[in-house]
């Protein structure tokens, strides 16, 4: 038969905490503390059964070696002895399960005290968030100097406190408190407005709900929540890109309006390594974005091949490389698009959408617009986008879209948008098909954009 602490060190390190260190002291101090739960019991050899299930109270712990002071132990004698002084109007049998049930509710007290008030979350199978903010998230919350915070009531702290916490991910130091009493609110700012980390919260000043929030923070990737973390390897395997991606930075914005009754959180993680980079946005929970770099191996070769026959017609260089590819699957917005970046600048967009499809080709060089010096420059370099001549722009695109669409712009009608300068738009009557030319004030064009509407 093992000895006890042999089976003691066996079963302890089967637990959640098998990968803390594990020391002679740390050893030591927890079974001096299981000795002394058992020498505070009068039926001590009936108790030694269950000996090994609750001396399990190391299984939970975070780090045992903080029991050091006798306040700890008193606190859980005296426990004890309350539990069994309670019991002794019953049948000993009731008794003794009152007294396991004790022993374990005591135990449960020297945790929290030793183990610096942490529970495991064992569906996320990490370290949870502390108890003290589980029990009282009020007492959370910091507050700089000079501060009126007497017109918050509890509730009104504790909302603030979870609503940090929770949607936010950490807790900020709250720098304003307001009243409106007109508007019957109480303003919260949290941070400072120029900060990555910055937060306002209005509540109602009679039921201490939250009324509106505004919030925003960067985390460390580390920070970040396992539920969102687990999901990462997969979802960039979804859209053929590399799943080994390490986090980088974490941004997350939460908003909630009048009227509405829960906060809406986006989380925003952007990832990479040495050669590759992705992003995953998430609503809540839920990824709503994908984006990553391809694996040579994904990369759709129709799709290049277009792509690469596109440039040739659009820049008159035939040979330019590819450099990178990469895919982005947005659900929010119901498109799913591949990147193509090619040398000298160039690239090529093919956007698959829920009623279309769109195909985008560009010269991404810096041109810029002219210097300009005052109002009247200004006023004369927009008359010339505007009055750019018709039939230099079909110039400049009818061989492009000839090519590469096999059609006749000249089924096309060109129309311009004194509010979108340097763009004008064919189109043909039926308006499913339409071409969309981004151009300079020479007349150079930089862009080209197709897309093809389904009819509904």
């Amino acid at each position: 038969m093992k000895h006890e602490d042999a089976k003691w060190e066996e079963e302890i390190r089967k637990g959640p905490f098998a990968a803390s260190p594990f020391t002679e002291e740390h050893k030591y101090q927890v079974m001096q503390r299981v000795e002394r739960i058992q020498s505070a019991i009068s039926e001590e050899k009936k108790i030694s059964r269950s000996a090994l299930s609750w001396s399990r109270l190391g299984l939970s712990r975070r780090s045992a070696d903080r029991v050091t002071d006798n306040t700890n132990y008193e606190t859980t004698n005296r426990a004890i002895k309350s539990t069994i002084n309670a019991t002794q109007d019953v049948s000993s049998h009731k008794r003794l399960s009152k007294i396991r049930r004790g022993i374990l509710a005591a135990s449960m007290g020297v945790l929290v005290i030793a183990g610096g008030m942490f529970l495991w979350n064992w569906d996320d199978g990490q370290l949870a968030k502390p108890l003290i903010e589980q029990i009282h998230p009020a007492s959370a919350l910091l507050f700089s100097d000079h501060l009126n915070v007497d017109i918050l009531t509890d509730k009104m702290k504790k909302n603030i406190a979870v609503t940090l916490r929770d949607d936010l991910g950490k807790q900020l130091r709250i720098t304003k408190v307001q009243e409106f009493p007109v508007s019957g609110r109480i303003y919260v700012e949290a941070g400072r407005e120029k900060d990555a980390d910055y937060a306002q919260i209005w509540l109602d000043a009679k039921t201490g709900n939250l009324r509106e929030v505004q919030m925003r923070a960067e985390l460390q990737p580390n920070k970040l929540e396992h539920r969102y973390l687990r999901q990462v390897p997969s979802l960039l395997e979804s859209i053929g890109s590399v799943p080994t991606l390490k986090p980088e930075q974490v941004n997350r914005w939460v908003n909630m309006k009048q009227g509405e009754v829960v906060p809406t959180v986006n989380t925003v993680l952007r990832l990479g390594d040495d050669v590759s980079y992705g992003e995953i946005t998430w609503e809540q929970d839920q990824a709503i974005s994908i984006t990553g770099e391809l694996r040579a191996d994904q990369i759709p070769q129709t799709a290049l091949a277009n792509a690469k026959k596109a440039i040739g017609a659009f820049s008159g260089k035939p040979n330019l490389n590819l450099e990178q590819a990469s895919r982005t699957k947005d659900d929010e917005s119901g498109e799913d698009s591949t990147f193509f970046s090619f040398n000298d600048n160039y690239f090529v967009k093919i956007t698959e959408t829920s009623n279309g499809r769109r195909f985008m080709v560009a010269d991404a060089n810096d041109y810029g617009q002219p210097a300009i010096n005052s109002p009247e420059e200004m006023e004369a370099y927009q008359e010339r986008l505007l009055n750019v001549d018709e039939n230099l722009l079909r110039k400049e695109i009818e061989p492009f879209v000839s090519v590469i669409f096999n059609v006749d712009l000249e089924d096309y009608k060109l129309h311009r948008n004194a509010e979108e300068l340097g763009i004008v738009t064919f189109k043909r009557d039926a308006d499913q098909d339409i071409f969309q030319v981004r151009y300079k004030d020479d007349g150079r064009v930089t862009m080209v954009t197709r897309e093809e509407r389904t009819s509904k």
